[in-house]
């Protein structure tokens, strides 16, 4: 990997990250439109590592506030009925389905997956979903009406984003909205909830980096992630300013949109699957 892609797949991850219009499918598919070929999921889960310090930096007050909360609530039950320590416990148990299916598909998700038909595939049909769940959701629960049964399936739909394309927070937005979450409180749950299995990933994935057979080394690497950071960071205030007064419905037709594109391209031979 050369210093200028690692500069380019650094900016795509910083901008796509928090999205609902997934940041692995645009990695995958940036790596195509310029010929540089597939960045492999090991490099895609480390770069991770520096979105993911922005959401800690831009909520590093809720999140002390909730492992404060958590971490006392553990020997002060009169301390668990708080928000703050639940969210910490809905986290925990969220972010067990994706672990659990990373493992048992872990094989399929770095090979047969990364495929340009099914990435067309999931930005269609996860931009259909979106758009559905922002018209007939309610939009009247906040994070302080999470429970049990909610924590689970917004961890089910952030498992969905194994498959690229499907998106993290595109999947988590959209189970958050047909529960009936406000716009706010799914995004911010988004990025909360992301947390854990990201960092997971990304630690458990940097092994590979610089290993024989594995074209990626630290150097362009580290670039990228100091890139996404900075990129990711500016992108989650922007997100969060235009969530507030706005749908998701650009994000709907601009997954469509590349979805037909990749379509159409492959159906032209213009493209490797």
């Amino acid at each position: 990997m050369g210093w200028v892609e690692a500069i380019v797949l650094g900016v795509v991850q910083g901008l796509t990250e928090f999205l609902p219009i997934s940041s692995t499918g645009h990695l995958l598919l940036a790596g195509r439109v310029f010929g540089w070929g597939d960045p492999g999921a090991a490099y895609t889960a480390v770069i991770q590592l520096g979105t993911m310090a922005a959401v800690l930096l831009y909520f590093r007050h809720d999140i002390a506030t909730i492992t404060s909360e958590w971490v006392r609530s553990l020997v002060k039950p009169e301390l668990r009925g708080r928000t703050a320590a639940r969210e910490g416990w809905y986290i925990i148990l969220g972010t067990m389905p994706i672990v659990v299916f990373g493992f048992l598909f872990r094989n399929t998700i770095e090979t047969a997956a990364r495929d340009l038909r099914v990435l067309a595939f999931t930005m269609i049909v996860v931009a259909v979903v979106l758009e559905i769940a922002d018209r007939v959701g309610r939009r009247a629960k906040e994070l302080a009406d999470l429970n049990i049964r909610d924590g689970l399936l917004y961890g089910v739909a952030q498992a969905c984003a194994l498959v690229p394309g499907v998106s993290r927070s595109g999947a988590t937005i959209s189970g958050g909205l047909f529960l009936g979450y406000t716009r706010l409180a799914a995004l911010r749950y988004s990025f909360l909830l992301s947390i854990p299995a990201v960092v997971l990933s990304g630690l458990f994935e940097s092994r590979k980096i610089g290993q024989p057979g594995n074209e990626v080394t630290w150097g362009p690497t580290l670039l990228s992630t100091a890139i996404a950071f900075v990129v990711g960071y500016a992108t989650i205030a922007w997100l969060l300013r235009y969530v507030a007064t706005n749908s998701f419905r650009i994000f709907v037709i601009y997954r469509i949109a590349v979805g037909v594109l990749i379509l159409v391209a492959l159906a032209l031979g213009a493209a490797p699957r």
